[in-house]
Order: structure tokens, then C-alpha cells, then sequence
């Protein structure tokens, strides 16, 4: 058996070792783009911040781990999938063949179509090599312009706000993180940046960028010896036209993390997989997801059968100190009730989200405590009985709740 895995990110390498696990005599092959060993792209703000050095961000501390474990981790970069032919063909025109296909490439940067987009001061913030680009040109008390305030964007500030920058932060949507948290929670994100000694422009776009900074659309010029994008980031699916594998927002998978294509599977953020919340498919981009996936996915490619209760949306940022998070089906549904504590004056602010008597969703700042219970909560979809009124009356006692609804007497 020849396993094949495109992709050297979390879920590609969880892939490979779970296969190696379960199909000791096989072979197994990851390729994987960029000239580095294996890393996660999550360690990259700790590395700006000057809490670990390049070799912390590599997902395997060993060098030789993968040569151990007789697995081919290869650099290349892959043209095109020939899915009748089982064979992957790559850019120098080597051809590879597999028995079982796992695409796994994640995801890049979205560009935004902007004058200057190619000037010598922009960077993204995606990979080892940004990384060493910023720290380079982003020393303490440079004047950085970061555009975009979404869940990625919002990460990159926590760690240029530790290196110690002067920092605007422009996002065209009303508010900051607009897909994680509603209007009352992103304003006391924002005005927690300010008090920080951060810029932050909403509700206006970028016109230009220019050689000494940025260029809004409300006239204002804001100078940065960097700029930096954030403005989303977008699955890696390119050379599977032609395939006959089917992609929708990512590639659609089903519960078994199979394609519509034989013998082809896809695994973290390039893949469209069933959320546990709402039932419907949607890409996940978040590393815990990506590592599930590639578990799983590597279970059933080996031939076991391991079915998929969904992912959940989740997110959590901590934001120069200020901790939030969003699960699940944070908005609320259509007929559900909820309930909100909001304090301003000291960045505190939770909303809960309910359908019939289970917990569907939730949003949190400032209340680092409650973290692990709304998951569990959540993903236990947990019958909360006479807790629900309780709750809604006063919405800190998620800890007294999840005691008395999940311990056995």
C-alpha cells in the first residue's frame, strides 16, 4: 500500500503517523511546499514575541523524527491530481503514484486587490519566512500598519503589540473579529487596544498602499514602515482542477473524510467538513481541527471505519491580555433564547446561546474562567433541565451548571 499526502501542515502530519501506526509495512510519503521542516503556523506570533526560537515552532522536535518512523516527508509542490490514473503529477513534471490520496495543503493568505499590494513594505504573516521578514523589518518602535482585525488579524496584533510597535490596525467591517463576536463584545475589544496604545480604525476601508504607510478611504494617510495584511485566508485548491474532486468553499468531505472521488480524502483547512453545531459543511480553519482531522482521516484510509461527529466552531484569542473566545453557534438560531451580562467598565461580557434546554453557543471577554466549561457544555450538548432559567438569570454560574448537569450521583 502507498499512502500519499499532500500537505506537511497538522493535519498531514498527524496523518502520517497515524498511518504508520496502523499500517506498519506501508509506505508513506508527505510533500510539503515550503523549505522548512514541519511546523505550526500557531507558534509563529510566541516566535515574534520572542518567546521560543524557530526550532520551538517545528511540530516535531527531532530531526530524524520522520526518518524514524520510516515516513518520506519530500519538498515539492504539486501541479496537478490524476485521479483516474491514481498519480499525482508535480511542478518538474515527476509523477508519483499513490493507492490512497490525502489532500491536505491548508490554506494561504487572501490578497486584496490593492495599489501598492507589491510594494517592498508589505508582508502577510503566514510563514516562517514572514516571520523572519517582520522581525527584520519590524524592530521595537517601528511603525506598523496591520490590515485587517479578523481572528487571524486580531492574533498577529497580540504578537506586533508584545514586540512592541506602534500600531494601527484598520478592518473594514463595523467592528473587530466580526465573525467571532457581536457588536457589544468587539467594542470592548476595541476600546481594551486603545488603552493599550493601539490604533484601531473599523468601518473603513484601505485605498492605497504607499511607500511610507496606508492611504483610507476617509482621506486619512496613516505612516507604517510596515504594512502588514490580514485579510483572510483561502483553502489551497488550485491544482485540483481537472480532478473530478468536487470543491465548494473547500473540498467537500463526507463523514469518513472521503471525496466524491475514489480513493481521495482531504483533512484540515482546505477540507469542508460537517459542523457539529449546525449540521451543515464549512471549512474550520483552527490547528486542534486540523490535527483531528488527519487522525481520522488516516484511520479510515487504512481501512478501519472512524465517523466524524463534526467540528465545532470555536475561537480564542487572547488580545494583549484581554482573553475572549466565541463556540459554537455564537449568534444564537431562529427561535432559541439567550442571555448577556455586559460590564464595560471592566471588559467583562458573556452571552449565551440556547435551543430548547441545551447550551448552542456562546461568546465570553474577560472571563478566562469559563472557558473550558462553555465548550464542554456545548459539546456535550448537555440537557440543562432547571439550569437554563438559572443561567439566564445570572449567566456566571456556568461552573455551578455544568457540575450539577454532567456529574453522575
Amino acid at each position: 500500500m502507498q499512502y500519499l499526502i499532500i500537505g506537511a501542515g497538522p493535519a498531514g502530519v498527524n496523518a502520517a503517523e497515524t498511518l504508520r501506526k496502523l499500517d506498519a509495512g506501508a509506505g508513506i510519503r508527505v510533500l510539503g511546499d515550503e523549505p522548512e521542516r514541519p511546523y505550526s503556523r500557531m507558534a509563529i506570533p510566541y516566535l515574534l514575541m520572542d518567546q521560543i526560537e524557530e526550532h520551538g515552532t517545528h511540530l516535531r522536535n527531532r530531526a530524524d523524527h520522520f526518518e524514524a518512523m520510516n515516513i518520506e516527508v519530500v519538498r515539492a509542490r504539486v501541479q496537478r491530481v490524476e485521479s483516474e490514473a491514481h498519480q499525482v503529477v508535480l511542478d518538474d513534471g515527476t509523477r508519483l503514484e499513490y493507492d490512497k490520496l490525502l489532500i491536505a495543503t491548508g490554506s494561504s493568505p487572501a490578497r486584496p486587490p490593492l495599489p501598492g499590494i507589491d510594494g517592498d513594505n508589505v508582508s502577510t504573516c503566514w510563514t516562517l519566512a514572514d516571520a523572519r521578514v517582520i522581525h527584520e523589518r519590524a524592530p521595537a518602535g517601528s511603525r506598523v500598519a496591520l490590515i485587517g482585525a479578523g481572528f487571524i488579524g486580531s492574533i498577529i496584533l497580540e504578537a506586533l503589540g508584545m514586540h512592541g510597535v506602534q500600531l494601527a490596525v484598520i478592518e473594514q467591517g463595523e467592528r473587530m473579529v466580526p465573525r467571532m463576536m457581536g457588536p457589544n463584545a468587539a467594542e470592548l475589544l476595541k476600546r481594551w487596544c486603545e488603552s493599550k496604545g493601539v490604533a484601531v480604525h473599523t468601518g473603513v476601508s484601505v485605498e492605497a498602499i504607499e511607500p511610507n504607510g496606508v492611504m483610507l478611504g476617509d482621506g486619512t494617510h496613516i505612516g507604517a514602515d510596515l504594512v502588514i495584511t490580514a485579510t483572510g485566508v483561502r483553502p489551497n485548491v488550485g491544482f485540483l482542477e481537472g480532478s473530478g474532486v468536487e470543491v465548494q468553499q473547500g473540498v467537500l468531505i463526507d463523514r469518513h473524510f472521503r471525496t466524491n472521488v475514489d480513493d481521495i480524502y482531504a483533512a484540515g483547512d482546505v477540507a469542508q467538513g460537517l459542523d457539529f453545531c449546525t449540521g451543515e459543511y464549512s471549512v474550520h480553519a483552527i490547528q486542534p481541527t486540523a490535527a483531528d482531522h488527519g487522525h481520522l482521516a488516516a484511520t479510515n484510509m487504512s481501512g478501519r471505519e472512524a465517523e466524524y461527529e463534526g467540528s465545532m466552531n470555536m475561537n480564542v484569542l487572547d488580545t494583549l491580555g484581554l482573553l475572549s473566545c466565541s463556540f459554537g453557534s455564537w449568534q444564537g438560531v431562529e427561535g432559541g433564547e439567550h442571555a448577556e451580562l455586559y460590564s464595560p467598565d471592566d471588559y467583562r461580557y458573556l452571552s449565551l446561546q440556547f435551543e430548547d434546554d441545551r447550551l448552542i453557543g456562546a461568546n465570553a471577554v474577560g472571563l478566562s474562567q469559563h472557558v473550558g466549561v462553555l465548550r464542554g457544555l456545548i459539546q456535550r450538548r448537555t440537557p440543562l433541565g432547571e439550569w437554563k432559567q438559572r443561567l439566564q438569570q445570572d449567566p456566571t454560574r456556568l461552573m455551578e451548571a455544568y457540575l450539577a448537569t454532567t456529574q453522575v450521583i
